[in-house]
């Protein structure tokens, strides 16, 4: 191996063990907080016990071998062939075999366990049914039992089974949260089940796995996980949802909503409507699924869609005719969304 490739191999060896040090913490899946997540971050490190086992092994014969039947002083021409051994051959053949199936007897039960459907009623016990649509670029939420419709955030109890059931209205996404377990699939006239649990309560970043746009990136949510007491209290306040603006600017913001987004977009936390659900927008935990949540930027947000997510159909303010005045008070009004 020439000089140049010795550079090249080492330079891309560094690169690699930097980069693994990137993205952001709290999208791993080698953290796992919930049963979905630990059982198949287990299989992750069956997976690697293995590889690293026999990379070691195939490491230890490499370097005997280079060692032991190296050219040796005064030695010239071709050294003395060796015929292949049986005993050898059965020995690479047989524990391949063998890794193989300690590695798919777990992987097959775990994937068979986390494939249970919703639709049989014994085992989904006391489970909850979420409805998942996705869409460019936002994710519409809805609970059938509890007849709410929400956006981005997903509310979810502790210690309770979750089942999803996911689609798409436009293209093909995919749903994970990588702390709490892999990825699924939505597709357009299709609907693919899942379920998770989370054990302790928590904010969990989820995001779209799949390819699905310019703002692919972007298309971020969260789950949030509360006691079952906090659940309950959510789903009673977002049933009973009070909208009513608080303040005059308010007030203003409310008439300027009705006029110019009511056709998009509610506010009550039962209705469904094309574009995302507003009930409790003041407690999200972001804006656009990305940006922090704060009245600059969702007047920013407001004012030019396409420069924060580029793709999206929310029109922006000047199509929509609204002036700086419309949008602080549109903002006011939004931010008084709130759940308390």
């Amino acid at each position: 191996m020439s000089r140049s490739m010795w550079r090249s191999l080492f330079l891309f060896l560094v690169l690699a063990l930097v980069l693994t040090g990137c993205g952001k913490p709290y999208l791993s899946a080698l953290d796992p907080a919930g049963p979905v997540a630990e059982k198949q971050f287990s299989l992750i490190k069956l997976s690697l016990y293995i590889m690293i086992g026999v990379l070691a092994v195939v490491m230890i014969i490499y370097v005997y071998v280079l060692i032991k039947f190296r050219q040796r002083p005064g030695q010239d021409g071709y050294p003395e062939q060796v015929e292949g051994s049986h005993t050898l051959e059965i020995i690479w053949t047989v524990i391949p075999i063998i890794l193989l199936i300690i590695l798919a007897i777990p992987t097959v039960v775990t994937t068979f366990s986390l494939a249970e459907s919703y639709s049989d009623e014994e085992e989904a016990g006391d489970a909850l049914l979420i409805k998942v649509t996705a869409h460019q670029y936002w994710w519409e939420v809805e609970y059938p039992d509890q007849g709410i419709v929400t956006a981005q955030d997903i509310y979810i109890p502790t210690g309770q089974r979750v089942y999803f059931e996911l689609t798409s209205k436009d293209v093909i996404h995919s749903f994970w949260v990588p702390s709490l377990g892999g990825k699924t699939d939505t597709n357009p006239g299709l609907t693919n089940n899942m379920w998770l649990k989370a054990s302790e309560p928590g904010v969990y970043h989820g995001k779209c796995a799949e390819l699905c746009g310019p703002s692919h990136a972007l298309m971020d949510f969260k789950v949030i996980a509360v006691e079952p007491e906090q659940f309950e209290q959510w789903v009673a306040t977002m049933t009973e949802y009070d909208d009513k603006p608080k303040t005059a600017l308010a007030e203003e913001g409310r008439a300027i909503f009705e006029q110019s987004c009511i056709a998009c977009h509610a506010t009550d936390g039962v209705t469904k409507s094309p574009y995302p659900n507003l009930a409790g927008f003041g407690d999200r935990e972001m804006i656009a699924g990305i940006l922090q949540h704060n009245e600059e930027n969702l007047a920013r947000w407001i004012s030019n869609p396409e420069e924060v997510k580029e793709g999206n159909q929310m029109p922006s303010a000047t199509e929509l005719g609204l002036s700086e005045n419309d949008i602080e008070a549109l903002v006011e009004y939004l931010m008084q969304l709130k759940l308390q």
